[in-house]
């Protein structure tokens, strides 16, 4: 049965022991699949649970409040993915002020012998923790002699002689070159989500769209998108998207509008998936609402076109 913990202390998840992976997980990219795919291994091989270690929020959001990183994926999402690879415990620590100013050898105690009972723990290359990350391999390993769990790092994953990163992702996005997030991520980059009600603007307009919200994180990419929508038929649903602020009606929040084409339904509170295929041009702000409208026309009629051409992935 999957689990979820948020917290630092408390009693044993894992009583038996457990095998356990550390990472940030935004995207769940190549080089985290591996990571989790080698610690489910490692764990089908000894009979225990497997556990994911990450953080909320992201080290780097905590840090950096003013500038946060963009963002591939929202939590529920991360947690949904490493439940999917196999995972049967997450856990989303809530990083924050405590959490920073924990030792190496604290967040080994209390975490990966404490909570998890840990009899191994996997990590990425690079892989640093504790205050002021103090906290490398080599400390995991020293900590893991005292307290009875073995340390191990993977190797890099490389595409194209290049470790396989977030950053790398984030910027194929931003570039909109979606075939080289594919590739990094191993699948189609897309954002899911509970559709929400809006403003209905767009309905008005004569363009209804399904919404979803970002949960007050930066995404990854702004802009209008020939777009694919799952989880509203039985194959994915030809779309025109936009992301971002809306600007020609004075919007503040980023925002996922999906127009899905000749669609006549009521989608409120579905669970869906909007895939990303093309990059249509950057969010702008019109003087009135008939331009922006033209505009929502030629867009669509662009996306339109390539989306009858571009390849399709199976349904989600």
């Amino acid at each position: 049965m999957k689990q979820l913990f948020r917290d630092v202390d408390g009693g044993p998840l894992c009583p038996e022991g457990s095998v356990a992976c550390i990472g940030a997980f935004d995207g769940l990219h190549l080089g985290h699949r591996a990571l989790v795919r080698h610690a489910a291994g490692r764990a089908r091989a000894l009979g225990l649970p497997l556990a994911a270690l990450s953080f909320e929020p992201l080290p780097r959001e905590f840090f950096t409040p003013d500038a946060p990183p963009p963002r591939l994926m929202l939590p529920r999402a991360r947690v949904e993915g490493l439940c999917d690879l196999g995972v049967d415990l997450v856990g989303l620590l809530r990083f924050n002020r405590a959490f920073t100013a924990m030792t190496p050898d604290g967040f080994a105690a209390r975490v990966l012998a404490g909570r998890l009972r840990a009899r191994e723990v996997w990590v990425g290359p690079g892989f640093r923790y504790g205050h002021r990350r103090a906290g490398d391999i080599g400390s995991l390993q020293a900590a893991g002699q005292l307290m009875d769990f073995s340390a191990g790092e993977i190797e890099p994953v490389l595409l194209d002689g290049e470790r396989v990163s977030s950053t790398r992702i984030r910027a194929a996005l931003v570039a909109g070159d979606f075939a080289a997030a594919a590739r990094l991520l191993g699948r189609p980059y897309a954002i899911g989500g509970r559709v929400v009600r809006g403003r209905q603007l767009g309905r008005t307009l004569g363009f209804p769209t399904a919404n979803l919200r970002f949960g007050g994180k930066v995404p990854a990419l702004q802009g209008i998108y020939a777009t694919r929508v799952h989880g509203v038929g039985d194959a994915p649903w030809p779309s025109v998207s936009s992301f971002g602020t809306r600007p020609t009606v004075d919007g503040v929040e980023p925002l996922l509008e999906a127009h899905l084409f000749d669609f006549d339904g009521d989608l409120y509170g579905r669970r869906i998936e909007v895939e990303f295929v093309a990059r249509l041009r950057d969010e702008e702000k019109y003087p009135d609402l008939p331009t922006l409208v033209a505009q929502m026309d030629r867009d669509a009629a662009s996306a339109r076109a390539i989306l009858m051409q571009a390849p399709q992935r199976a349904t989600a």
